[in-house]
C-alpha cells in the first residue's frame, strides 16, 4: 500500500499524512513536521477521506479551505502492523521516514486528535 505526506503550505503550514487504506486516502493534518527519530510526539488531526487519486497531488488549491500550495513531503510504501480503533501501527518506507509509527487517538471517544510518533523496532 502507498502513503503520502503533503507539505501543505495554508493558513498555517502544516503536513497531511494519508495512508492508502479503505480504498480511500485516510488523512491526519500534522501541524508540526512528522518525526523521523524516536521520542517526538506530533498532533495529527483526523481529516475527511480523501481519494486515491489525490495521492500525486502537487500544486495550488485556490479556493475554500486548506487554499494554499502543496507539495509533495514524503511518499512510499507502508505494511499495516496493526489496526484498531484507536490505534495504527504501521512500517513506513518512505524517502524520508522508516521504520515504524504508531498513531494513537485520544482517549475521549469521538475524538479527531491523535498522536503521531516513530515507535521503538
Amino acid at each position: 500500500m502507498r502513503f503520502v505526506i503533503h507539505e501543505h503550505h495554508a493558513a498555517h503550514l502544516h503536513w497531511d499524512l494519508r495512508l492508502e487504506l479503505d480504498g480511500v486516502l485516510k488523512s491526519w493534518a500534522v501541524p508540526k513536521e512528522p518525526p523521523a527519530v524516536v521520542g517526538i510526539k506530533r498532533l495529527a488531526i483526523a481529516v475527511e477521506d480523501h481519494p486515491l487519486e489525490y495521492i500525486d497531488f502537487e500544486g495550488v488549491i485556490e479556493e475554500g479551505y486548506g487554499k494554499g500550495v502543496v507539495k509533495i513531503w514524503d511518499e512510499g510504501t507502508f505494511e499495516v502492523d496493526s489496526r484498531k480503533q484507536h490505534k495504527i501501527v504501521v512500517f513506513l518506507d518512505g524517502k524520508k521516514l522508516k521504520g515504524k509509527f504508531t498513531l494513537l487517538r485520544f482517549a475521549k471517544a469521538g475524538e479527531n486528535q491523535w498522536l503521531l510518533f516513530k515507535a521503538k523496532e
